[in-house]
């Protein structure tokens, strides 16, 4: 990806991946015999981004009192370790780990309020879980002089000649109080976040079929079908969005009227357009609706008999299972649908490799979600030997698999796990110009972002996220998670980013 990123200045002069030459090494931080230094008991030197407690998942998960999820997106969105979240709220990193994946409850009203102290939540947060608001923000705690959490990455960048743990000893991914307090009670996302199509396609997927005035030629349908899967890979999100629900209502029409080989191909076309909804949708972060959608997708897909369109529109279900937070049942679906391809299909194809390899990846990051390394990294092997079999990044039946594609699921997995120094450490070997589609592209440089925010390098996660938005726009201005993610970089940038981070800020209607 060193290659991909020169041809960005902008993203390659500060990931620092503008240079061969350079060299970042992670060391230990070690105490007395080897053994790791152990913070003071009163210090405290981790803090949750303030927009994650405004994020609906985890407000929906403190006010089901679900714990487990909480700490998933604790670790998922702030970055924080099993180890670190255990040290803030007072348990082994056995029993986070155990809350995580569902093994074990929290149901004891103190131990709510250890938890929601331990995480300093917001009030806002605090009385979703139930329990009384506190006056005012808990303070921070100032990191001890010589202390340097043990499970931070200390890095030395010799071209800089500069250790930058002398210059970033400061919380990683940590809030200020008054910066969390400006993101608690900031305005709500502004109206142009949401495309503005939406309204009609939910109408498009909730009504009955009608009586069809004239029948739909399937070849224009599969154009069009083709045209919207084209758009939404370039990240042209407004566009497909006003194509889809006419594009629905025909294939409706066409799958109820046609007979034959004919039904057949109108069913599958319909899997590929509900396909496209429903990955609309879960952008957009309509639950409901991407459900309908994804579900519409499966039926279309069984309707029409064909084992390979049937894998395919098992990966945006279990894209919805994800994205619902219920990420074992994720897992199990991808890795069922999998065996199942595999075995129907005796001699694969480039077509048959690449949805194949696309439902290893989404199970290995439904894995990652529950907690599960094991398994995460069981099915990213077998995902990375089918990109192997394949031989190259294509975009065969639109999955954008390859090996390149694999790498990037090994950036988001250790995003996920918490591990931003692995993450960092995969984008370094990705060919960004072999990805074939654009989504493809913007989705890791935002992952690479992110790891860059959580690794407290708050001026290269900022550069990143602009090169994504110089390759797909609509990524940056029409996808809500994305403007949490530049409110999180303006609320927590340093002074000498803070500025450029503002004014990128302002340029797209967000603020702190």
């Amino acid at each position: 990806m060193i290659e991909a990123f020169e041809a960005h200045p902008r993203a390659a002069s500060l990931a620092g991946m503008d240079d061969d030459r350079v060299v970042v090494k992670t060391l230990s931080v070690v105490g007395v015999k080897g053994r790791p230094r152990m913070p003071p008991r009163s210090a405290q030197p981790y803090e949750v981004p303030a927009s994650l407690w405004q994020r609906q998942d985890m407000l929906a998960a403190l006010t089901a009192r679900d714990i487990g999820v909480a700490f998933q997106l604790v670790r998922q969105y702030g970055g924080l370790s099993q180890t670190v979240i255990g040290s803030m709220t007072g348990f082994s990193q056995g029993k986070v780990s155990a809350i995580m994946n569902g093994s074990q409850q929290v149901t004891a009203l103190d131990v709510f309020d250890r938890v929601a102290d331990g995480l300093r939540m917001p009030d806002q947060a605090r009385m979703a879980l139930g329990l009384a608001p506190k006056v005012g923000l808990i303070p921070r705690q100032d990191v001890g002089a010589g202390f340097i959490p043990p499970d931070v990455p200390r890095t030395v960048d010799l071209v800089r000649g500069e250790d930058e743990t002398n210059v970033r000893r400061r919380d990683f991914v940590g809030l200020a109080g008054a910066a969390m307090f400006s993101a608690v009670v900031a305005q709500p996302l502004s109206d142009n976040e949401q495309l503005g199509d939406i309204d009609d396609l939910a109408a498009a997927l909730a009504e009955y079929p009608t009586a069809a005035g004239s029948l739909p030629e399937l070849g224009q349908l599969a154009t069009t079908v083709a045209q919207a899967k084209r758009s939404y890979q370039a990240c042209r999100y407004s566009e497909v969005a006003a194509s889809l629900p006419s594009l629905i209502r025909g294939l409706r029409i066409a799958s109820a009227s046609m007979e034959g080989e004919a039904r057949a191909r109108a069913h599958a076309l319909s899997a590929e357009a509900h396909h496209v909804a429903a990955s609309i949708l879960l952008k957009q972060e309509d639950k409901g609706l991407a459900w309908l959608a994804a579900d519409r997708s499966v039926q279309a897909a069984h309707a029409s008999g064909n084992p390979l369109m049937i894998g395919s529109s098992a990966r945006i279900i279990t894209h919805a299972l994800m994205d619902g937070g219920h990420h074992r049942a994720a897992t199990g679906m991808a890795s069922t649908a999998a065996q199942h391809l595999d075995a129907a299909l005796a001699q694969q194809s480039p077509n048959d490799l690449s949805v194949y390899g696309t439902l290893l990846l989404r199970g290995a990051v439904a894995a990652a979600q529950h907690g599960n390394r094991h398994t995460a990294a069981e099915l990213l092997d077998e995902a990375e030997d089918a990109g192997r079999r394949l031989g190259h990044d294509g975009n065969h039946m639109w999955t954008a698999f390859g090996p390149n594609n694999v790498l990037c699921h090994r950036v988001k997995i250790a995003l996920t796990l918490g591990d931003a120094g692995s993450a960092i450490e995969s984008v370094r070997k990705i060919d960004l110009d072999a990805l074939p589609i654009n989504e493809r592209k913007a989705t890791v440089l935002l992952d690479t972002s992110r790891a860059f925010l959580a690794w407290g390098k708050h001026d290269r996660a900022l550069h990143i996220l602009r090169a994504a938005g110089d390759i797909a726009p609509e990524e940056i201005t029409r996808r809500p998670a994305t403007r949490r993610l530049v409110r999180d970089i303006l609320t927590t940038a340093p002074i000498s980013v803070r500025r450029e981070a503002r004014e990128y800020a302002e340029s797209l209607g967000v603020t702190a």
